[in-house]
C-alpha cells in the first residue's frame, strides 16, 4: 500500500498570497501534478491539517476543486488554521466523519493492510494544539478495539519538541499522555504530522513520529528557544509512506522538475563511469 502525505496547504481566497508572498494554490497545484506523474499511483492520499489559511468556506471550496485532480481517495484532518464547522459544510461526504464533535475517525478498508486513525488536535482560538481527555480516551479505545491491526496515526500538531522555539511555543498540549498511549500499543507503525512545514523525525513513546514538509512555504531551520518566526521559499514537497508487508518505509519527495532519470549502467550492464 502506498500512501501520499500532503500537509499545510494553506489555501487562500482566489488571488491572495499567504504572508503577501506565497502563492499556495500554485504550489499545491505543482505538488499534485508531480504526484500524478509518479511511477506508482498512491492507494490513498492524506492531508495533515492547515488545509486552508483562514478557515473560510471560500477557501475550502477552492481546496476541494484542487482535490478533484488527485489520483486516489483522500482523508483530511484539521490544523490550527482550519474551522471544523466550515470543513463539514464543504466536505460533508468525507468518509467516517460523524455529524458533531471532533474531526477524527478510524478508517479501514477490506483492501488496506493498514488502518488509518485521524486525530483532531485543534484548540479553537489558539495556534497551539490540544489533546483533551475526551480525545485521548477515544484514541485509546480505538486502538484497543483492533490491537493486531497495523496502524498509521495522523495528527496535525507533532507530539514532541523540535528545538525551533517559535514553533514549540505553539506545540501540542497533552504530549505526555499521548506518549503513554503510544507506548501501550505496539500496532502503531508510524505517527505522521504537519504544522512544522519541515520533514522531521522523532521517537515518542517508543513509536516513530514524522512531520511532513509543506506544499507551501518552509519554516526556517533555527534550533534555538528564541528562534525568530521566519519562513523560506523552498520547493513544495510531500511524503510517500510505503507499506512493504512488515512496516512503513517513508520517502521525501520534492515536487520540482529535475533532470533525469539517468541509468547507472549501459546497455551491456557496465557501470557508467
Amino acid at each position: 500500500m502506498l500512501i501520499a502525505q500532503l500537509s499545510d496547504t494553506h489555501i487562500k481566497p482566489s488571488g491572495r498570497l499567504a504572508y503577501k508572498r506565497v502563492d499556495t494554490s500554485l504550489m499545491l497545484g505543482a505538488a499534485i501534478d508531480h504526484l500524478r506523474q509518479l511511477p506508482q499511483t498512491p492507494d490513498l492520499i492524506v492531508i495533515t491539517g492547515d488545509l486552508v489559511d483562514e478557515g473560510s468556506i471560500e477557501e475550502y471550496k477552492i481546496l476541494r476543486q484542487f482535490l478533484t485532480d488527485l489520483p486516489a481517495p483522500y482523508l483530511l484532518i484539521p490544523g490550527n488554521h482550519d474551522d471544523r464547522d466550515n470543513m463539514r459544510v464543504v466536505f460533508e461526504d468525507h468518509p467516517w466523519i460523524t455529524e458533531t464533535g471532533f474531526w477524527q475517525y478510524s478508517a479501514t478498508s477490506h483492501n488496506w493492510p493498514v488502518r488509518i486513525i485521524g486525530l483532531d488536535s485543534v484548540n479553537p482560538g489558539h495556534s497551539s494544539g490540544l489533546l483533551c481527555q475526551s480525545r485521548l480516551n477515544w484514541f485509546e479505545d480505538a486502538l484497543t478495539q483492533e490491537p493486531d491491526m497495523p496502524t498509521l496515526v495522523m495528527i496535525h500538531h507533532p507530539p514532541f519538541k523540535t528545538g525551533i522555539g517559535h514553533m514549540d511555543d505553539i506545540g501540542l498540549d497533552g504530549q505526555k499522555e499521548f506518549a503513554n498511549i503510544l507506548s501501550r500499543h505496539p500496532q502503531i507503525q508510524l505517527v505522521i504530522c504537519g504544522h512544522l512545514h519541515r520533514n522531521i523525525r522523532a521517537t515518542v513513546g517508543g513509536r516513530a513520529v514524522m512531520t511532513s514538509s509543506s506544499t507551501a512555504h518552509t519554516v526556517q531551520l533555527d534550533i534555538a528557544e528564541d528562534a525568530a518566526s521566519m519562513f523560506r521559499m523552498e520547493p513544495p514537497g510531500y511524503l510517500l509512506h510505503w507499506w512493504n508487508g512488515d512496516g512503513l518505509v517513508t520517502h521525501h519527495v520534492s515536487a520540482v522538475p529535475s533532470l533525469g532519470p539517468f541509468p547507472f549502467f549501459d546497455d551491456s550492464g557496465q557501470l557508467l563511469l
